[in-house]
């Protein structure tokens, strides 16, 4: 029985359909994974089962794409795709078939994308079964499409994206047949869906390799159809005693070489945190990137729209981008400033941008070990404390109500997380010294 609950479930999932007459497999990406011994995220299975004999043996079935054969099986262990075997008629929109027909498993390992992504694992003899070399490609530690790779790519533009994902996670290299189609038809990546380019990226950020993806991207051309902004860094140079690693396109891939694992909204921001120096340079006593954080934030909620990005996300992205630079001053803050900055929601996040910016340039993080001190000291009542004061005081201490009150209410707040008032008597005082009104009898001597 396998280690992993999912593969277990999967290979239940063929039991199943075996017991009742059928031809059931593992398909896909996880037989690449289990060949790599690498963890496998989706456990797929490839039947001779029709989908409604599919969905007649299993009590919960959700119908995504029944009309190419897709059911998926609802486990408590999770969801899985259960394929049909088919071919697939003419691609008309770079993305869906226009049909699909029912056929065996070799057509069907045949019409998939890639050679490693296309073989077969039967669970009940434990054997491999591949039609396409994959298993030899795999050794070879290449990608290469199945069939002709124009043909391929025309299929599923996305494809594109996704051959240098697999090459930059896995550390593999591109066929060069393969390789030249895609510089060839590296254009066409912009017909496919926003959605579906962004979530592309994601996955090249947080799953490992980004660093080789974004260089293989860079040399086939997508760079510029997919992220124009991140390829304008190359050849913008930056200051050698800050930056001695190289130009913003260089110390920007050394950071995606830090985002394995990372959030999605902290890969992003890594990549755009310096998004706005090439709009920014100037040549004073020395090279300059006046505002680029806040140029870089403009751009970056630009860049989040484009590719159809939560609100939640936008605004966490735009944030660390706009935010970076002021790690810096956190010294030499004033308390209150500081205890603000640090309890913002996306702060940790922050914090990790800001160590990663600095290990891929000039290497000292002292300032970051300061911050990270300063919280680890740092009682949580003493970040967000409980009012001393609240608007029915300012009402009652005469105050009419208004902006105004918001504006009293920051101060007492400030004055709280500076340690100068401590009690609500202090807090009216303090109140009454700088907005004087007829309610002098709330001072408290």
């Amino acid at each position: 029985m396998p280690d992993d609950p999912k593969q277990a479930a999967a290979e239940r999932i063929c039991e199943t359909l075996r017991r009742n007459g059928h031809r059931a497999l593992l398909a896909g990406g996880c037989v690449r994974d289990m060949l790599l011994n690498l963890p496998a995220k989706d456990y797929d299975v490839a039947t001779s089962a029709s989908p409604q004999q599919v969905s007649s043996l299993f009590i919960k079935t959700v119908h995504v794409g029944a009309a190419f054969g897709v059911i998926v099986v609802l486990l408590p262990e999770g969801q899985f795709e259960v394929t049909t075997f088919r071919s697939d008629g003419p691609y008309e929109d770079g993305r869906h078939p226009s049909y699909v027909e029912f056929r065996s498993e070799r057509e069907d390992a045949e019409r998939r994308d890639f050679t490693i992504n296309a073989m077969f694992f039967d669970p009940e003899t434990r054997e491999v079964i591949d039609y396409v070399n994959g298993r030899e490609d795999l050794n070879a530690r290449i990608i290469r499409t199945v069939g002709d790779p124009r043909q391929r790519f025309a299929e599923d533009h996305l494809r594109l994206l996704r051959a240098v994902r697999f090459a930059g996670r896995l550390g593999f290299d591109i066929e060069p047949h393969t390789f030249g189609a895609i510089r060839e038809m590296a254009h066409l990546v912009t017909t496919t869906s926003p959605e579906r380019i962004r979530d592309e990226l994601t996955k090249m950020l947080t799953e490992g390799g980004a660093r080789r993806a974004f260089e293989l991207m860079d040399e086939t051309g997508l760079l510029e159809h997919v992220l124009p902004e991140i390829a304008r860094m190359k050849g913008v140079d930056q200051p050698p005693e800050y930056h001695p690693e190289g130009d913003v396109f260089v110390h920007t891939l050394m950071l995606a070489d830090m985002l394995k694992g990372a959030s999605p909204t902290l890969a992003f921001g890594a990549l755009l945190h310096d998004v706005g120096k090439p709009a920014t340079i100037t040549y004073e006593d020395r090279v300059r990137f006046n505002n680029h954080d806040k140029v870089g934030a403009e751009m970056a909620e630009a860049i989040c729209k484009r590719l159809r990005m939560s609100n939640h996300d936008t605004d966490r992205i735009v944030w660390l981008v706009g935010q970076h630079m002021r790690l810096g001053h956190a010294p030499q803050m004033r308390e209150s400033k500081l205890k603000r900055f640090v309890r913002e929601p996306g702060f940790d996040e922050l914090l990790q941008l800001g160590r990663m910016d600095c290990e891929a340039s000039h290497g000292d993080t002292s300032t970051i070990a300061w911050i990270e001190n300063y919280i680890a000291n740092l009682p949580p009542e003493a970040v967000r404390p409980v009012p001393l004061i609240t608007g029915e005081d300012l009402k009652a201490m005469g105050f009419t109500p208004g902006p105004i009150y918001k504006e009293i209410l920051q101060a007492v707040e400030d004055a709280q997380l500076e340690g100068s008032v401590s009690s609500p008597e202090e807090a009216r005082n303090f109140v009454v010294t700088r907005w004087p009104t007829n309610s002098s009898e709330w001072l408290v001597p």
